[in-house]
């Protein structure tokens, strides 16, 4: 028994290791050192390129900026030629203003134009502002459109057009209206001399609707012209509009009552001329207020007594 349990125990022992295989060892092998041996030994003046090769370098690279030189030439001659043009022209004396020129205005006196203008004679013609000279102008309520230009070498035009004031608008203040029925300036005391006036518009229907009461106006105007162009009628110097936009014209002492502004008006001043051409001269003196705003072919007409 001792010997087989040996045995066994001599079967079941571990097998010796083996060699591992050939192809499998790592092997180590020193780096050649004759490029590094190589670079040591070649001197730095032989490792820079040739004058040739730099030569050819910096012609290829001039070559290729060429155009962007020449373009920066260019641009900078044309810069340097107009700062000079720009400081010529606006300091030489040769363009100083020598006149302002107004054209247009007639209500305006041209030194009251010139007396708020933001140029003055001797100033540079160039330099001048033309946009602000406008906007000054536009600021005067006389002036309704304004342009200004230049006329080398120095001269400055200024050309306005003024409103026209057709008639005196009382609107809670006397203000000149042009044709088209629309206040422009507040009448002072030479202003509109010899201008119909205009009143029964209320103030606050203005600021409501301001356009509403310029065709009022312009009805109004109508009406005042269709009657001048009328043969021996008396010379109008109110036009009254009552809150319903009747008609009331006042010649003088006498108040002509016409009615509604409207299809019929025209035959009403017809009957109008009738009557008038009936009246003598005392009578027409007399006549206190003639009323056609009823009846186109009746007329009925107030006289003041007589002084006994």
């Amino acid at each position: 028994m001792d010997r087989s349990r040996r045995q066994g125990a001599r079967a079941s022992a571990p097998p010796a290791p083996t060699a591992p295989p050939r192809a499998s060892r790592l092997t180590i092998r020193p780096k050649p050192a004759n490029n590094r041996r190589r670079a040591v030994e070649t001197p730095f003046w032989q490792r820079l390129p040739k004058p040739a090769m730099v030569v050819d370098a910096c012609g290829r690279a001039l070559r290729r900026s060429l155009p962007a030189l020449v373009a920066i030439g260019v641009l900078g001659a044309i810069s340097g030629t107009a700062w000079a043009g720009y400081r010529f022209v606006t300091h030489s004396p040769r363009f100083a203003i020598e006149q302002i020129a107004l054209k247009g205005n007639h209500h305006l006196p041209d030194d009251q134009i010139r007396a708020v203008l933001p140029i003055h004679v001797g100033d540079n013609v160039f330099e001048t502002g033309l946009d602000s000279v406008v906007r000054e102008l536009r600021g005067n309520p006389w002036i309704e459109r304004a342009e200004a230009h230049r006329v080398l070498p120095h001269t400055v035009v200024i050309e306005v057009r003024e409103h026209e004031p057709v008639a005196i608008a009382d609107l809670g203040g006397r203000y000149l209206v042009d044709a088209s029925g629309h206040p422009f300036k507040r009448a002072a005391d030479r202003d509109g001399d010899g201008l119909p006036l205009i009143t029964g518009l209320d103030r606050t229907a203005y600021l409501a609707d301001p356009e509403a009461t310029a065709k009022t106006v312009v009805s109004a105007l109508g009406a005042m012209t269709a009657w001048h162009a009328g043969g021996d009628r008396p010379a109008v110097d109110e036009v009254h509009l009552d809150p319903h936009g009747a008609l009331e014209l006042h010649a003088g002492h006498t108040a002509i009552q016409l009615g509604a502004i409207d299809a019929s008006l025209p035959a009403r001043m017809r009957t109008f001329d009738a009557a008038w051409s009936a009246l003598s001269d005392d009578e027409r003196s007399r006549a206190r207020a003639i009323h056609l705003d009823t009846r186109t072919d009746h007329v009925t007409v107030a006289f003041t007594q007589k002084d006994q």
